[in-house]
């Protein structure tokens, strides 16, 4: 049962939205959200956009399977005509989890198979796939990697939530070695190597991922990092800015995407009543990204604003707003109803984070009316969330609308949209956070299970899920 979600009509959401001060928006009309664009010459059919949805399932050396073939076949069929690839880690150290995708040779012919079976699905469902755009997400997971972290920078809120030996349950002190600058140096050869690998395999597009607090994203927050990739803002965008300008110059013909954290906000944790609190912090905090230093609660846009002129400039053609951890702030990335066994209920209600992602990513759209800008934040709105994405369009608030978790358990929504049917409700995503407790869940031989959505595909996800109920109880709980 919905805990805050108890809307019966578009009005009744709108009229709760506005007594409590927020500007959401819904339009009965859908049609912005199949209107065609051009992003950098390339002809995309229409506003439909999915978000990098991760699926834990690739083998245990970083290659795609039988789960992630399955995942994008459904996505090309689906409708949408932007597909935004998932996580793929540029070096195996940078992995996020044991079942993550690389994105280096040896897997080429993988990867290289997610392009195809994407259009294949795309053009037995809709003939037509010249406007269907693929991209792959290209990452480093930094103090989030599975092997051990990998540090841009001392965070004092993040770094004694971070696990630096898994036996002893040591946390990284202050003389838990930084990732130095000829290491950061090594890695920009890395990001132009997969991105020239993905170019030859057929995507469309690579996002050069800065957001979630993985490690370009941290470094953009590196103010009290020594040397040249920490301190001011040159130096600390001086990562992306080189890697960007490198790959536009051995990999032409490739769009260049980012998903980029414009605020990273305070890290969380559960309080007393199962809800979230702030960590105990100390201000003036420097640690966070696009973030007040006198008041973390709120957006400082000057620096992401900054930054996103500078990559347009480098020739950026697409930008994913997204913002928040989903370790330690997971309602700032994605506003829910329930959380998964190892987070907190939300502190605030769910729809003043739809709002917030709403409000950010506008702000960028009016700054950048000319950048093909992709709004998040919308799965919490069930039924409603296409017309809160075709009111936004509408509006000039965004470009395109991104759909992740409710991508999961209906990747046939642009089907819905396109031919004027509404959402199937039986397979809506309500937000109750099963797919992010199974990616949380790692006792199995493999280290993690694949995640997905198991109420609402309950043939494949179902036993995943049951095996991760069974096989150590309470790591899983039913109401996740």
């Amino acid at each position: 049962m919905s805990r805050d979600f108890k809307y019966k009509t578009a009005g009744a959401l709108v009229d709760d939205a506005r007594a409590r001060g927020l500007d959401i928006r819904l339009s009965p009309d859908l049609g912005p959200l199949t209107t065609p664009l051009s992003i950098a010459g390339r002809q995309v059919g229409n506003r439909l956009v999915i978000q990098p949805m991760e699926g834990c399932d690739g083998t245990l050396e970083g290659a795609p399977d039988v789960l992630t073939f399955r995942r994008y076949e459904r996505f090309g069929a689906g409708g949408a005509k932007l597909i935004w690839g998932e996580a793929a880690a540029v070096v195996p150290e940078g992995r996020a989890n044991t079942r993550q995708l690389l994105a280096d040779e040896r897997h080429a012919e993988g990867l290289e198979r997610i392009v195809r079976l994407c259009r294949e699905g795309h053009r037995a469902a809709w003939r037509d796939d010249s406007d269907l755009l693929v991209g792959l997400q290209l990452t480093h997971s930094g103090r989030y990697s599975v092997a051990r972290p990998i540090l841009a920078q001392h965070d004092p809120v993040l770094d004694p939530r971070t696990i630096v030996d898994k036996t002893t349950k040591a946390t990284a002190g202050p003389d838990y070695p930084l990732i130095d600058d000829d290491a950061l140096d090594r890695l920009q050869d890395a990001y132009v190597t997969a991105a020239r690998l993905a170019a030859r395999v057929g995507f469309d597009f690579v996002d050069l991922k800065q957001c979630h607090r993985y490690l370009l994203n941290e470094l953009l927050a590196a103010r009290t990092r020594p040397g040249k990739y920490g301190g001011s803002f040159e130096n600390r965008t001086r990562f992306i800015r080189t890697i960007v300008q490198r790959i536009k110059d051995e990999c032409p013909g490739l769009l260049l995407a980012t998903r980029l954290n414009v605020f990273d906000g305070i890290p969380y944790q559960r309080g007393d009543d199962a809800r979230g609190v702030p960590c105990p912090y100390e201000l003036p905090v420097r640690s966070s990204w696009g973030t007040r230093e006198d008041d973390p609660f709120v957006p400082d846009l000057t620096e992401p604003l900054a930054l996103v002129g500078l990559l347009r400039d480098s020739g950026v053609a697409l930008v994913n707003i997204s913002m928040g951890n989903p370790y330690a702030s997971p309602h700032l990335v994605r506003p829910f109803e329930y959380a998964p066994v190892d987070g907190y209920q939300t502190p605030e209600h769910p729809l003043i984070g739809v709002d917030r992602h709403f409000r950010v990513t506008a702000q960028f759209q009016a700054a950048y009316p000319e950048l093909a800008i992709v709004g998040s934040g919308y799965s919490w709105l069930q039924a409603y969330l296409f017309q809160a994405g075709a009111a936004n369009v509408r509006d000039g608030r965004t470009t395109l609308v991104g759909v992740g978790r409710a991508s999961l358990s209906q990747p046939d929504f642009g089907r819905h949209v396109l031919l004027g049917m509404p959402l199937d409700p039986k397979r809506t995503c309500r937000t109750f956070s099963y797919c992010t407790a199974l990616m949380r869940a790692k006792h199995n031989d493999l280290g993690q299970f694949a995640t997905g959505c198991p109420p609402f595909d309950k043939a494949v996800y179902g036993p995943i899920w049951q095996e991760a109920l069974g096989s150590e109880p309470g790591k899983v709980t039913k109401d996740a």
